[in-house]
């Protein structure tokens, strides 16, 4: 079968060793008779795969032992609600960094439950870079500080944490919405309140989203707020207060194990620099194709680029899908193409990606 690399922005690719694992394990898992996904959430086989999955989850972003690790379902997008509801804590405002489409997403909800600061944007250049903190405008009785550390759509990620920030009650929480880059490379858990992820970007199927919060937000919910958007209840109950989508869980503990198996995050953050590098470098060195992103906030997980002549898009494209490239199209704020290269694309994809640019280039320069 021909090869076949998938640039899509999501669902994403997985490694191709856990689609492996997961085929020769189908039907039933090291011995047990059963599939995972037929297994009760309460058994001890799926609680051991759960347990073990946290662990190594743990280990790979040295996790504290002050925050909790919750498997929830609901995707990124629950937690734009979420977040609000769990951290507001009696406070009426929050603020939030808008660098693009998922920011104003996150910003749109959050205005159903408190008064929203944006407190930066970089709208007025249609979000192809990310506000430096000294031009943030934050407000000194906000609830918490909310970032998208990479967006998809703009290919825009910060190569920095914004520092927590002090207020009249102490350390204001900063929280991130890691779902397009969480395990790409080396974090600090500590400078976060709350991080949270959808799983299908670099951890695992679509239906499955991580979040890490520290214990001392736990517990103060707004009047209203469902038993199931409330963290305290399912970090009380082990991510078990309902069923858990236990196939997301048993592939995201594959993909833990792999990645400590290849060096964990800091290798991992060498492999994606390598990859972003081969793209970067050649559209840097043709005028036929062109980023929009500023240079010092290029993502190494999502990048877009358009060609000199828009007409020719659609060539391009059936070119690429020719040569086994597909899911290329760019997002229609921005227009032109959008390779997404997140954790499992091997280093050849973005090689072969690159031979049909310069292919293309040549044929039609």
């Amino acid at each position: 079968m021909e090869r076949i690399y998938n640039f899509s922005a999501g669902p994403a690719v997985l490694p191709q060793q856990v689609l492996e694992q997961a085929r020769d394990e189908l039907l039933n898992w090291q011995g047990c008779g059963m599939s995972v996904m037929e297994m009760s959430h309460r058994g001890k086989e799926f609680m051991g795969i759960a347990a073990q999955a946290e662990a190594d989850l743990r280990e790979l972003l040295a996790i504290p032992a002050n925050y909790k690790v919750l498997f929830l379902q609901g995707g990124a997008s629950s937690q734009f609600a979420m977040a609000p509801m769990n951290l507001l804590r009696g406070k009426k405002s929050a603020d939030y960094v808008n660098t693009g489409e998922w920011s104003k997403k996150a910003i749109k909800e959050a205005k159903k439950y408190c008064s929203v600061n944006v407190a930066a944007t970089s709208e007025d250049k249609n979000f192809s870079y990310a506000p430096t903190q000294d031009k943030w405008s934050l407000d000194a009785n906000a609830a918490y500080v909310h970032y998208t550390p990479n967006e998809t759509i703009g290919g825009v990620e910060f190569h920095w944490v914004p520092q927590m920030l002090e207020s009249g009650t102490g350390n204001v929480p900063l929280v991130a919405d890691m779902s397009s880059n969480i395990l790409s490379k080396p974090i600090d858990v500590s400078q976060y309140g709350v991080i949270y992820a959808g799983a299908q970007k670099n951890i695992g199927p679509a239906g499955l989203t991580i979040v890490i919060v520290r214990e001392d937000l736990l517990g103060e919910t707004l009047a209203g707020t469902p038993s199931m958007f409330d963290y305290k209840i399912h970090a009380d109950n082990d991510s078990m207060y309902n069923t858990p989508p236990t196939y997301g869980i048993y592939i995201a503990g594959l993909v833990f194990k792999l990645l400590k198996h290849n060096g964990g995050l800091a290798a991992m953050e060498a492999h994606n620099i390598a990859k972003a590098n081969v793209l970067y470098d050649y559209l840097d060195a043709t005028g036929f194709y062109h980023c929009p992103t500023a240079k010092e906030n290029r993502s190494r997980m999502n990048i877009p680029f358009t060609l000199k002549d828009a007409a020719l898009d659609e060539a391009f494209l059936k070119g690429a899908k020719e040569r086994g490239l597909v899911q290329l199209k760019g997002h229609r704020s921005v227009g032109g193409m959008r390779a997404s290269i997140y954790n499992a694309m091997p280093i050849d994809g973005v090689r072969a990606l690159v031979e049909h640019m310069k292919a293309f280039e040549k044929q039609h320069g």
